[in-house]
């Protein structure tokens, strides 16, 4: 199949997170299988226009908003060189059932109320869930939807999908946890590690922190990742009065990133929403359980509650929950090893297999034009 993908963003631009690694490790599995990838997304500073990664052809063009219509101009100037496209809704769609009768599918992560709410708190986060509550649903009626988790397609029904069109595949892991569990830090040690914006709510491990600091005075806590977010976030951490035990590592490397969360004792996941987490995976690969949030979707289900990490229902309990697992070693390290079992399960290559079976559905070569 000549398979396109349409997203907002790709793994390597500043904003860049769990989606982009979905959309490319599942593009790069596709073009393994023999299909033809392309990755439309837009340009950011430094990037090329036209790069090959791994088999996929990224091709770069607009910014943060006029991406949306580069891509739709893009679908209509190659609608007889594309079988399907996968249209990437984080928030807004690309619209391109406007310019396709078949061979649309459209992938969701999850929905966004929330972080309307949050990031934009006026008309403007009125509107923009206004269209993917409302304009989505109507839009892509009949089409194909993949999401990566239960929680996220119940989240989809609730605005009007169909559910019968929603297929649920679950992000993979791209290296097999290691063979030994990486040695703890001496210390017990806190990780975040995500995206710093705001509806990640990062600093709710700031006051983690500053509760538990009578009883562990030695507790430090890293933060990997980096974002538009970070600035806020170390005015925070200073607030607090915790700035002397946080330490921003900013954007690292793979190696880098499980070596510092399989240092940790326990990541922290306050996030309000989230599709699955790949966060929780990449850190219960390297034997770390996590803490999250129950009322964060996907979470649900990238944590076994009690049995791979702790789903708890606010901040009072995350800190409970916490203090009672640096406490208890033998809890502690049981969950690892469970949350590193569920790591190995997943792989990229199941996820592209089914992703395939929906975009082979789909895709209808020829004239696609409406």
């Amino acid at each position: 199949m000549r398979i396109a993908f349409l997203t907002w963003r790709d793994t390597t631009h500043p904003d860049g997170g769990g989606s982009e690694v979905f959309v490319e490790a599942v593009g790069r599995e596709l073009a393994r299988r023999g299909h033809h990838v392309t990755l439309l997304c837009a340009r950011h500073p430094g990037s090329a226009r036209r790069e090959e990664r791994d088999g996929v052809h990224l091709r770069r063009s607009g910014g943060r908003l006029t991406v949306y219509l580069r891509g739709l101009a893009w679908l209509v100037r190659h609608r007889r060189e594309v079988d399907v496209v996968v249209d990437v809704v984080n928030g807004l769609p690309f619209a391109s059932p406007l310019v396709r009768r078949r061979g649309v599918v459209a992938l969701v992560h999850h929905v966004h109320a929330e972080q309307w709410r949050i990031i934009y708190p006026g008309l403007a986060g009125r509107i923009g869930w206004f269209v993917e509550s409302r304009i989505v649903p109507l839009l892509y009626r009949a089409r194909p939807f993949l999401t990566v988790s239960d929680a996220s397609a119940r989240d989809l029904a609730a605005i009007g999908v169909d559910p019968a069109a929603i297929t649920v595949v679950r992000n993979g892991l791209a290296l097999a946890p290691p063979e030994e569990v990486p040695s703890k830090a001496p210390a017990p040690r806190l990780a975040v590690l995500s995206r710093l914006v705001p509806h990640k709510q990062i600093e709710h491990a700031f006051v983690v922190l500053r509760r538990l600091e009578g009883e562990l005075p030695d507790l430090h806590l890293d933060v990997i990742g980096d974002g538009w977010w970070h600035g806020e976030l170390e005015a925070a951490a200073e607030s607090e009065g915790v700035a002397d035990r946080v330490t921003f590592h900013g954007h690292v490397s793979d190696v880098r990133r499980d070596e510092l969360v399989g240092r940790a004792w326990l990541m922290v996941m306050p996030s309000v929403k989230e599709g699955w987490c790949l966060a929780i995976t990449e850190a219960g690969a390297q034997g770390t359980p996590s803490v999250a949030y129950a009322s964060a979707g996907g979470v649900t289900e990238s944590i076994h509650d009690r049995e791979t990490g702790r789903l708890v229902a606010d901040l009072d309990e995350m800190v409970d929950v916490v203090r009672e697992l640096l406490g208890d070693e033998v809890q502690r390290r049981a969950l690892g090893v469970a949350a590193r079992e569920l790591a190995a399960s997943l792989t990229w290559e199941a996820c592209a297999l089914r992703a395939e079976e929906v975009l082979r559905g789909a895709g209808a070569p020829g004239d696609q034009s409406p």
